[in-house]
């Protein structure tokens, strides 16, 4: 794929930051004013950019219509930062993880779920602000009623969910395989924003993000939450960090449209829409909630959850969606670009080989460790 597919058509008034593998090693390169650098002389991680506000200056390498170089190929535009992940931050995906929850799992039982859940909470919910007295006041008709969910309580309770997603340097990037677990049966794409963040939670930028979801293991336990999100090739962030400047900002995210399309190999497509509008709590207000107290040294990413929930019959009527080995996801925003992967399973994605200790080595067998 090449790069210029994958950013938004603003490409030339932004900036952007990113990873690539080369011959040699993974390296950090940018993007401004149409320019392709390598910035690893500079600095030799994304999470030190990032730290010290090191974002210019290195190598240039050409054009971003020319792309990379020979060898070279997009990452995924994190290193060191912590992977975390915000849940039930729409309305509706709050009813559809009740419905999985009250379904255990099964498919097969969600329809008349879900059409039973909209009859007593639809339009309260939608209308809510969380952790208000309006909020403890449906809780506890809720409760009366014997309607409440451990999802509701984090949807319209004060304390969002905010769980951690994968492990650091686990992600994949733009054109990597994604996977599902080989031995789910119920799941889909989850189209996000992802917010990146330093050491002290300052928003410096954000990023597209697909938190792929294994609906039949959460909806059997929600203590199964890290089976369901954390697996090989499970999480994928790209194509780039765009960098927040005076015409890119926090208020850009609130307001951003993230789309979604699925292509099956058997000539399936279904269409989705994340509206960053639509969302319960302010990308903000979920960060202050994620940074707990002087815990990401190394800065955080965090994604911050989506509307989209697909509800559709693929195959079997009553069934739903699930996905399928070879469907192409593209995952695209107006201000961010495209992310798009191809799904595998988790068994038969290739194996993430290159920890903290082996990306270590190669930058120190390189001579950059000293500029991490």
């Amino acid at each position: 794929m090449r790069i210029l597919e994958s950013l938004p058509a603003d490409y030339r008034q932004g900036h952007f930051i990113g990873r690539a593998q080369s011959p040699d090693g993974p390296c950090v390169i940018t993007i401004a004013g149409g320019i392709l650098y390598d910035l690893t002389p500079v600095v030799s991680t994304v999470s030190g950019a990032i730290a010290r506000r090191s974002f210019t200056g290195g190598t240039a390498i050409g054009s971003v219509e020319d792309g990379l170089p020979d060898g070279w190929t997009l990452l995924t535009p994190i290193d060191l930062q912590t992977i975390k992940a915000s849940g039930v931050t729409f309305a509706l995906s709050a009813i559809e993880r009740v419905i999985e929850e009250r379904a255990r799992g099964d498919a097969s039982a969600a329809a008349a779920i879900r059409g039973q859940l909209e009859e007593h909470i639809g339009s309260g919910i939608r209308s809510v602000v969380p952790g208000s007295e309006a909020a403890a006041q449906l809780k506890d008709a809720l409760i009366e009623a014997g309607m409440w969910s451990q999802y509701l309580e984090v949807a319209i309770g004060p304390d969002a969910e905010i769980f951690s997603k994968a492990p650091t340097l686990s992600a994949v990037g733009t054109g990597a395989p994604v996977g599902v677990r080989s031995d789910s049966d119920w799941n889909n794409p989850e189209p996000e924003v992802v917010l990146v963040c330093d050491a002290a939670g300052e928003v410096v930028g954000a990023a597209l993000g697909n938190d792929v979801n294994l609906r039949d293991f959460e909806g059997r336990s929600a203590l199964l939450l890290s089976k369901a999100k954390d697996n090989n090739a499970s999480c994928a962030i790209g194509p780039f960090i765009r960098l927040f400047d005076d015409d890119f900002t926090i208020d850009d995210v609130r307001s951003a449209d993230v789309e979604l399309t699925i292509e099956g190999p058997e000539g399936y497509r279904l269409e989705g829409r994340n509206e960053m509008g639509q969302i319960s709590r302010d990308p903000l207000d979920l960060v202050a909630q994620c940074l707990s107290e002087h815990h990401y040294p190394d800065g955080f990413v965090l994604f911050c959850g989506t509307l989209f929930a697909p509800t559709q019959d693929r195959d079997t009527p009553g069934a739903g969606f699930t996905h399928k080995v070879g469907d192409v996801v593209t995952i695209r925003s107006r201000r961010l670009g495209a992310l798009t992967n191809t799904v595998t399973t988790s068994r038969d994605a290739p194996a993430w080989t290159i920890g903290i200790a082996a990306f270590v080595r190669n930058l120190a067998s390189r001579g950059l460790i000293d500029r991490i």
